[in-house]
């Protein structure tokens, strides 16, 4: 089984260590790739080489927000899960309207953050490589 190609888009180190940490024992092997800031996310999605089964993106990132990497990039087939520690609606309805498949607001807690992130994982990770 080849693994889950997985563009993980976070600024926060410590947002990153839990979803690392977190998918470690996970069945289905993950490769992730890691854009720290909207603008390396949207270079990352712009080559053609670069084919991901999953794009997980923050709203709240250094150069270009979430929405900018939503509005300038068309990922047809790819599910895009937005991981945002906003509650604002308005985020959860613009997300969706650009093409997001899911607005997932982080939990507060260690073991609810890793259990959000192996429900969406669980949820998302497949749906590209099910039709291949």
């Amino acid at each position: 089984m080849r693994p889950l190609e997985v563009l993980f888009v976070e600024d926060n180190s410590g947002d990153t260590l839990m979803v690392y940490e977190a998918l470690e024992e996970s069945p289905t092997p993950v490769k992730f790739h890691l854009a720290r800031d909207g603008e390396q996310a949207l270079l990352m999605l712009r080559d053609r080489t670069f084919d991901p089964d999953l794009v997980v993106l923050d709203l709240g990132l250094p150069k270009l927000s979430g929405f900018d990497v939503l509005e300038n990039c068309q990922m047809a087939g790819v599910p895009v899960v937005v991981f945002s520690g906003s509650s604002n609606e308005a985020d959860k309805q613009r997300v969706l309207e650009l093409g997001a498949c899911e607005f997932v607001q982080k939990p507060a807690g260690f073991n609810d953050y890793q259990e959000t992130v192996r429900r969406v994982f669980q949820k998302w990770g497949r749906s590209k490589q099910a039709g291949a």
